[in-house]
């Protein structure tokens, strides 16, 4: 894909932010929380790896009869199936055959219409749920079907919805990028990633361990999960049993349950570390982007800083970049061995870090905003709260050059740039004159 192809195909219709109250903290899963904080981080995976069990256990036996969508009419109709079958078909020779789950989001728009524009069959699956304003992904599922990529209203724990996929299509590889993201959106909704990060996890497993013939399985792992490491640049091979976000216990455990089946099943498996991924189309969660909104309406933003005041620093990953690691991974994944459950032999396992190997600061974020933006940002300093993030991240990307061909382009100045130009874009805001 073209550098920032998709970064200009802008909607018609100008939308708008609206993040959603979270629902109100459920007391006795914070007890259990105190409980984890007090123990070692041996007890703290054990005393996870019960919940995970039990809450994956709960999600996959009722999944049979709960529907968490639309009426079974829906998914048994001839002209749905249709659609699932028309969006599936390959137009290149060894081209894949792909499930997207999380295809509405911000990194699988970007990744399925990549997919799509090289030749590749591509279905997508999305939730529409409404952590963020659901409006920003019925554009983007708008921007997706003129692209000719059908997007499957339901959620992963359904296996009902898996099953009739697998069975209408012999995909030949997963994409998963379905997740509740956000550090620290946990303190506020913990169940919410046990559903999703866990659950969910474990219920697209299933469908794709029992499928014949298995497709190979990636997935969006995420770059928390190296918590309290102090050691730089972050390398796949770095320690990961400290996590110091809910989010990212949860994101731990899924490298270890996807580890199982592909030991148990023979499911080829790639495990993708996303160092803070930015650009069009982003989620309005982050950052970056609440600091634009902010700074375009006049209100002041809230910039953290470490411990002794030092700053913040991340490695800011450009959209284009994380699509070309995710294409490659896809690309190298190698074959599953078993069909239908079961396994004939060893398939690969792989952890990549996909980062851009140059940490800025936070500062500087907004320092390039103010530019391109042509405004002043009214500044809050704060301390950083203890509630899961950490002061700094930086990728070591060597493994992926290697085994996958990644190599980052895009600096975050560039990238800010085509950012800014698409939210003036798609919020209707008049480029030609200041702010």
């Amino acid at each position: 894909m073209r550098s920032s192809e998709v970064d200009y195909v802008f909607p018609s219709t100008p939308g708008k932010i609206k993040i959603e109250r979270a629902h109100k903290v459920n007391r006795q899963f914070h007890r259990c929380l105190g409980i984890f904080a007090s123990t070692s981080s041996t007890m703290f995976f054990w005393v996870l790896f019960v919940i995970v069990l039990t809450a994956s256990y709960i999600s996959f036996v009722n999944s049979g009869s709960r529907c968490f969508s639309s009426p079974a009419s829906v998914y048994d109709g001839v002209e749905w199936q249709k659609r699932v079958r028309t969006s599936a078909q390959i137009h290149r020779s060894n081209g894949l055959s792909v499930l997207v789950t999380g295809a509405a989001g911000f990194v699988g728009t970007h990744v399925s219409i990549a997919l799509k524009r090289r030749g590749d069959g591509v279905v997508g699956l999305d939730n529409f749920n409404n952590y963020y304003d659901p409006s920003l992904k019925k554009a983007r599922k708008a921007l997706l079907n003129s692209n000719g990529i059908f997007v499957v209203e339901g959620d992963i724990n359904d296996a009902r919805i898996l099953a009739k996929l697998f069975d209408i299509v012999a995909f030949t590889h997963v994409m998963h990028l379905a997740a509740q993201a956000g550090v620290r959106y946990a303190i506020q909704n913990p169940h919410s990633y046990v559903h999703s990060n866990i659950a969910g996890l474990v219920t697209l497993l299933e469908a794709s361990k029992s499928a014949d013939p298995q497709p190979a399985f990636v997935w969006a792992s995420s770059s928390s999960v190296y918590g309290l490491n102090t050691k730089v640049p972050f390398s796949e091979s770095d320690r990961t049993d400290r996590p110091a976000s809910l989010y990212a216990a949860t994101k731990k455990a899924g490298e270890e349950i996807t580890h199982t089946y592909n030991h148990i099943y023979g499911l080829s498996i790639t495990g993708l570390r996303f160092f803070t991924v930015y650009g069009p189309w982003g989620r309005p969660d982050m950052a970056y982007f609440s600091f634009t909104r902010n700074i375009l309406q006049g209100k002041p933003i809230t910039v953290y800083r470490g411990k002794n005041g030092v700053d913040l620093a991340r490695d800011f990953t450009y959209i284009d970049d994380i699509v070309k690691g995710c294409l490659g991974s896809l690309d190298t994944s190698g074959k599953s061995t078993g069909s239908g459950g079961k396994k004939r032999g060893s398939a690969p396992y792989r952890i990549f870090n996909l980062g851009n190997t140059s940490p800025v600061t936070v500062p500087t974020l907004v320092s390039i905003l103010e530019k391109h933006l042509k405004a002043e940002a009214k500044k809050n300093i704060v301390e950083m709260p203890g509630n899961g993030d950490v002061p700094f991240t930086h990728a070591n990307v060597s493994l992926a050059r290697k085994e996958i061909g990644y190599k980052p382009t895009t600096d975050l100045e560039t990238g800010l740039k085509k950012f800014v130009r698409w939210y003036l874009s798609y919020y209707g805001y008049n480029q030609d004159k200041p702010v």
